[in-house]
């Protein structure tokens, strides 16, 4: 199955960057700051999952607007010096779906600067759009603005995209305008996000080994 816009989301889908970087980053954050707060990596995953980072910083790690802004910044320093790796794999897909003439785009709540720095260090072909967490609130996933704005730039019906991600905003994102979603399994094995993924999404995909198959055998 061929899809003329392949959209991807970017950590822990593209690149296996919670366990590496970003909950590292929190967990230091947190022993500087807020010392009194602890979580695994699961709740880590769980959180963002559903409700969210927003609503996990501010309802269960208690961060007001100012410290939020705070740990964005914190977050944006560490993440210039730890680059993630790319899943094996990923990088033959995105290639591929380049080759066959498709196009590429990035929905993403990481800044668009570093999914670019992310893929040029990882060797994956350039971006045809890329939609980061510099979008304002009102635009950012899980709103729908990101796909319609794919769609009218190329042309695009719903069904010509897929859209690829690990976490429910994106699944929420897709459902909001009808674009065909597929879940990307591998970063972890909760069965909280797996049981829900597998329950509501398009395609459920626990290996790259398995996309890879469904897009291009």
């Amino acid at each position: 199955m061929f899809y003329p816009c392949l959209v991807v989301d970017h950590d822990d889908t593209v690149v296996n960057s919670t366990a590496t970087v970003h909950y590292p980053c929190f967990v230091q954050y947190c022993g500087e700051y807020f010392p009194g707060y602890h979580c695994t990596l699961e709740h880590y995953f769980v959180q963002n999952f559903h409700p969210g980072v927003v609503s996990f910083f501010r309802d269960e790690v208690g961060m007001d607007e100012a410290r939020m802004k705070h740990e964005q910044a914190y977050w944006n320093a560490y993440v210039q010096d730890h680059v993630p790796q790319v899943y094996p794999g990923m990088a033959e897909i995105l290639w591929e779906q380049k080759r066959r003439g498709g196009r590429l785009c990035v929905i993403s709540h990481s800044y668009s600067k570093n999914i670019l720095r992310d893929y040029r260090e990882n060797g994956l072909p350039e971006p045809d759009m890329v939609f980061g967490w510099e979008m304002p609130a009102e635009r950012r996933k899980p709103k729908p603005d990101a796909l319609y704005e794919i769609m009218d730039a190329y042309g695009y019906k719903p069904s010509e995209l897929l859209m690829l991600d690990d976490l429910k905003p994106g699944y929420d994102m897709a459902r909001a305008c009808g674009v065909p979603f597929a879940a990307a399994g591998w970063a972890n094995d909760i069965p909280e996000i797996e049981g829900f993924m597998r329950q509501n999404c398009d395609r459920y995909f626990k290996t790259v080994a398995e996309l890879a198959a469904y897009l291009f055998d």
